[in-house]
């Protein structure tokens, strides 16, 4: 399924709700922060981006628990939600939307550079078209129409000097430069979710600082970077890493792994050999006594024997023991996962 049919397709329970009641809501900043209660001194628990539709499930004050797509529950402040009803989700999911494709870009109160700003946008953010109606009459043998049939209407975006209209969230106008988006629906149909796409997605992110719960180019976790990675080429992947692995389909890799971070250089060849580029790479502590693994980090293999990760900041390490870039954490490396088919 594709992304934003996912994020739009929330089958939330309201059978006990009132149709009119107001328990959805609509990301409203570019990057929201979602934390793990509902203080701003708690501890970060992921982001959610311009566009995404969330339920809200309680209130606290001004603090609303909401439910992600994920689904991932965590607490933002009202601030950055605009509540709708049913009917205002169903109309939300139905208008025409743009997709930002820039690293970062700006709102401006006008298609100028030099106007006001209204609001930052990052890549992944969605905003509503503001659309046109143009009426063309076409006549029968140079005759007047004379029949609704031969009138017809097109929805066209508006567009001015470079720049896209568009329509925030909670119904503010403002302008983006026309090269930092693209209709949704026309990049989700060229959504190819290949190796190469996804590593130079990946590759965007090289020295981003780690933050964690951070799942945007404004800060990323591992988890969250893999997320963002897999979303923009039309993956939706769940957001914690002990989910995400148990995601795709297994890799068979090398018997008595040990061997291969010990300095046995055919081990570590053999390893590389089993992995494709783009495939999850996932580390941790091995269960004992009948217990299960604990997954605690994730990055992307892109292949020669890296990876692509965030810790301490996004880089590329080694899985070889004898390189000096070595990960350090490699040895503790429990499975791979491949996410993209062959």
């Amino acid at each position: 399924m594709k992304t934003l049919d996912i994020i739009m397709a929330l089958c939330f329970a309201a059978s006990c709700l009132s149709a009119n009641a107001q328990h959805y809501a609509v990301v409203n900043l570019s990057v929201n922060f979602l934390r793990e209660a509902p203080d701003y001194t708690a501890e970060l628990g992921t982001q959610a981006l311009m566009g995404d539709i969330v339920e809200i499930t309680d209130e606290e004050g001004y603090w609303c628990k909401v439910v992600t797509e994920e689904p991932y529950t965590a607490w933002c402040t009202d601030l950055g939600l605009v509540r709708m009803d049913a009917e205002g989700i169903g109309q939300y999911r139905a208008a025409p939307k743009y997709i930002c494709t820039a690293w970062k870009s700006t709102v401006y109160s006008r298609p100028s550079r030099k106007s006001q700003k209204i609001c930052d946008i990052v890549e992944g953010d969605i905003l509503r078209q503001s659309v046109k109606v143009r009426t063309v009459r076409k006549g029968i043998d140079g005759k007047a129409p004379v029949t609704a049939m031969e009138i017809q209407r097109y929805r066209r975006p508006v567009t001015r000097k470079g720049f896209a209209e568009v329509v925030l969230p909670d119904g503010r106008k403002g302008y983006v430069s026309r090269k930092d988006i693209m209709d949704y629906r026309k990049w989700e149909a060229g959504c190819s979710p290949t190796a190469e796409n996804i590593i130079s997605e990946a590759m965007k992110f090289i020295g981003v600082p780690y933050l964690w719960g951070g799942a945007s180019p404004n800060g990323v976790d591992c988890s969250g970077f893999v997320r963002h990675v897999f979303r923009m080429n039309g993956i939706l992947l769940p957001r914690n890493a002990s989910r995400q692995a148990e995601s795709g389909t297994a890799v068979m890799l090398p018997a008595r792994q040990e061997s291969i971070f010990s300095g046995n250089i055919n081990g570590s060849d053999r390893l590389t050999e089993a992995l494709l580029p783009g495939d999850l790479l996932f580390f941790g502590t091995r269960g004992k006594a009948g217990n299960r693994d604990r997954v605690s980090h994730v990055g992307i293999y892109i292949g020669n024997g890296k990876m692509i990760h965030a810790s301490h900041v996004v880089r590329i390490n080694s899985l070889d023991p004898d390189r000096p870039d070595c990960y350090e954490g490699a040895s503790r490396l429990l499975k791979a996962r491949r996410i993209i088919p062959e």
